[in-house]
């Protein structure tokens, strides 16, 4: 299974990302996406994403990890950006590839809730009017990614 994790600064290309997953290779027959945005709700100018090098890394490799244990993944790709991103600017790639569909549109699903609630990252939203807030955890992320629990 090819498994890339990047966080960066810099914006991707999602059709770049998707060529570089997929490739020559014939044994893909579903690719699942996900690409989140920041929105600029109450007047926002940018999200500041912080996190400490490595162990963020780390972190996602180990939900890829998780997912290719439960999914048959032929290839996943996790991308999530740091730094100051402004509205419209994308944040975060994942993309999961499979031989069937159902694997990879639920391997997706599974990433995006565990990475909102399991990888280090720290969020502060800046304002027009200058004032930032750091944003607090969400009880409706935590209950999305609950679902993914193993009994």
């Amino acid at each position: 299974m090819v498994l890339r994790v990047r966080v960066q600064a810099a914006s991707f290309d999602l059709a770049a990302e998707m060529a570089e997953l997929t490739g020559e290779r014939t044994d893909v027959g579903a690719v699942a996406s996900f690409c989140g945005f920041c929105r600029a709700d109450d007047g926002l100018t940018a999200l500041e994403l912080e996190h400490y090098p490595g162990m963020t890394e780390r972190a996602i490799e180990r939900i890829a990890a998780e997912a290719s244990e439960r999914w048959p993944l032929s290839g996943c790709t996790v991308i999530h950006r740091v730094g100051s991103i402004p509205p419209g600017a994308p944040i975060v790639l994942v993309l999961t590839a499979s031989s069937h569909r159902v694997a990879a549109l639920e391997a997706c699903a599974f990433l995006i809730d565990w990475l909102k609630t399991r990888a280090p990252f720290w969020k502060r939203e800046v304002f027009a009017d200058g004032s930032s807030r750091w944003v607090e955890a969400k009880s409706q992320d935590d209950a999305a990614a609950a679902r993914w629990e193993k009994a």
